[in-house]
């Protein structure tokens, strides 16, 4: 079986507070008619910190697309090799044993993608599969997991590598105004996450079972506006409503394999916003320490957008993971408006053996 081993994660080291954020957004559009309604929004996000590629002199501007893109590959390849290392050293792995490598990201582009740099830097294979998932948003991190899955059960000697790199901060957009947009200022951050799901051994989620959802004609409310400056993130305010919809969704792949939603051991699920899991936690019936994980990572990272699965499940076994045998659940959401969810037992070498 599958098993989705112990994630490794990195943020970058300028920090950037919620008082900060705030100060920012109160200097630079005194004048919004909306001020104090962004304003209000952002401090209920919950965020308190949050890091960045760039000290934030440097995020504050401008320089055009091509140079932001620039900054996104020089970090890329500076930043995501050492946490592919620990990852891979976690799973108890050698480049040579990876056979394909999945990388999901939505804040910059590169064609070839990072993947081909990737193998030829680090090592791997060349005979190794290359999937970049460049246009799922946030809910790319849920389907990197049940793409990797998918691909262990069709090779099940076969180890997937999956890794997300996001830097949100080099979208920031000074001339969009929307509160949407004013909220987003105060929301997201950068960080890079790995894993590795083994075919065979290793320690954490053996996955059973993978799905997707898409709300109908939602396509509109999480989208990019690609123009001249580059990507303008557009947030319809009825985002923070969707797990009414996905809660069904949740249920109904559990129920297909038996289980509860409402009734399961854990839950490591994207957080987007405070309200997406105060939601889940009303429409699931699940007592709110259970998004324990993913409300630490809202907290201290912000919205990281494919990387928040990967870091709240780091942050599950930080915490010592679970017993062998427990049952739990994975979801990332996203543009579309998609949900990309999955099943899974924990896994224990040592538990089973004892």
């Amino acid at each position: 079986m599958a098993t989705l081993c112990r994630p490794s994660v990195s943020v970058p080291e300028h920090v950037i507070t919620m008082e900060e954020t705030l100060e920012l957004a109160r200097s630079r559009h005194a004048d919004h008619p909306q001020l104090p309604l962004a304003l209000r929004l952002i401090e209920n996000t919950g965020v308190r910190t949050r890091h960045i590629v760039q000290p934030i002199e440097e995020t504050l501007k401008h320089p055009g697309f091509e140079e932001r893109n620039k900054v996104y590959q020089a970090e890329a390849k500076a930043r995501v090799p050492a946490v592919i290392q620990r990852a891979l050293d976690d799973a108890e792995l050698l480049t040579k044993d990876i056979d394909v490598i999945i990388y999901v990201s939505c804040t910059g582009f590169m064609m070839p993608s990072l993947t081909a740099w990737l193998i030829n830097e680090m090592g791997f294979d060349s005979t190794t599969r290359q999937i970049p998932i460049a246009q799922l948003g946030c809910a790319a991190g849920g389907a990197a997991i049940n793409r990797a899955h998918d691909f262990c059960s069709a090779y099940p000697d076969a180890n997937a590598l999956i890794v997300a790199c996001e830097f949100c901060s080099l979208c920031y957009q000074p001339t969009d105004l929307g509160v949407g947009s004013l909220l987003s200022n105060g929301l997201f951050g950068d960080g890079i996450a790995a894993a590795v799901v083994r075919g065979q051994g290793g320690e954490g989620i053996e996955l059973v079972r993978n799905g997707s959802y898409l709300i109908p004609k939602t396509e509109e409310w999480i989208m990019y506006d690609v123009r001249e400056t580059g990507f303008h993130f557009l947030l319809d305010k009825r985002v923070p409503g969707t797990m009414e919809p996905l809660a069904p969704a949740l249920q109904e792949l559990a129920g297909l394999h038996g289980w509860d939603a409402s009734d399961l051991d854990f839950y490591i699920i994207h957080a987007g916003g405070p309200r997406i899991l105060d939601d889940l936690s009303k429409f699931l019936q699940v007592d709110p320490h259970a998004f324990r994980f993913s409300r630490a990572t809202l907290t201290e990272y912000g919205n990281i957008a494919s990387a928040v699965v990967l870091d709240a499940l780091r942050r599950m076994f930080d915490e010592g993971g679970a017993q062998h045998r427990a049952r739990g659940l994975l979801a990332g959401f996203g543009p579309g408006i998609t949900a990309e969810m999955a099943l899974g037992h924990w896994h224990s070498p040592d538990d089973r053996m004892a």
